[in-house]
């Protein structure tokens, strides 16, 4: 059970990185990210954030181009919260396949 602070900066750590990955998706057209959670550990060091890529199949390569862009991007995050936050969080990108796995279930209903 996450805290009330965790929950606060989840939040906060989840809207900058919405804006930062929107500035970073105009270079690449036809592709949407989208974060859909953001969890952070107990003592505020690691963020990990979950993100929906829509078409699904690029979803691997998209998360693997930001996990190798992590300093730019925590760097930016850094400037955006530096007045709201002491420590800026380790940033690690997943996949959050959710979507993919409910519309797997509907096939399967279906039949």
């Amino acid at each position: 059970m996450d805290s009330t602070r965790q929950n606060k900066i989840s939040r906060l750590i989840q809207k900058e990185l919405s804006d930062i990955l929107l500035k970073l998706a105009k270079e690449t057209r036809g592709i949407m990210v989208s974060v859909s959670i953001v969890r952070v550990s107990p003592d505020l060091g690691i963020a990990k954030a979950y993100l929906s890529v829509f078409p699904s199949d690029k979803g691997n390569e998209v998360v693997e181009h930001l996990n190798n862009n992590i300093k730019a991007i925590r760097f930016e995050l850094g400037n955006r919260v530096r007045h709201q936050l002491r420590i800026i969080p380790e940033i690690r990108f997943y996949l959050d396949d959710s979507l993919d796995y409910i519309e797997h279930i509907d096939e399967l209903l279906k039949d």
